[in-house]
């Protein structure tokens, strides 16, 4: 395994993922919890339980909190989504791309909501609607995918002028 490439591309696609899926948040926050923060707040119930659940305000113990853990784990899902493709040449195919990304997301909200215990879900289903959540791990899949290609492609030798 090529550690330094799968670092590369989780740090680029776990990014774009994350910036993607934290503006539906917000935009989701805004529209149906009248706090554009509070679903990125709600994320850091791991460290302040209840009290992140109910907190509406931007501030660093929630809102910094929140976002660097939905970060953290963007770039966990994105290292094994670069991790799968890893020494697969067709992994580089826009298709393939697109349904590891997919596939990556599911798996993601199947891990969130089935498999860890509820401590440690995400949070932000407490103040969004199921359709939003859909969107959160849409914009995650999209991210993933699109961070994946471009980290995936190959160079394109200079142009000669």
């Amino acid at each position: 395994m090529d550690w330094k490439q799968i670092s590369k591309e989780a740090l680029a696609a776990g990014s774009l993922a994350s910036l993607m899926s934290v503006a539906v948040l917000l935009a989701a926050g805004r529209r149906q919890a009248g706090s554009a923060v509070a679903p990125v707040n709600a994320i850091s119930h791991w460290l302040w339980d209840q009290d992140s659940l109910r907190t509406d305000a931007a501030d660093w113990k929630h809102t910094a909190a929140g976002y660097a853990m939905h970060h953290a784990a963007s770039i966990l899902w994105a290292a094994l989504h670069a991790a799968a493709a890893q020494g697969r040449p067709a992994s580089r195919t826009v298709g393939a791309v697109a349904t590891g990304a997919l596939a990556t997301a599911a798996l993601a909200n199947v891990v969130d909501y089935r498999v860890v215990p509820k401590r440690l879900t995400p949070g932000f289903e407490h103040r969004i609607s199921t359709g939003a959540l859909w969107g959160v791990y849409a914009a995650l899949a999209l991210g993933l995918a699109g961070g994946a290609w471009l980290a995936r492609r190959e160079p394109h030798p200079p142009r000669d002028t």
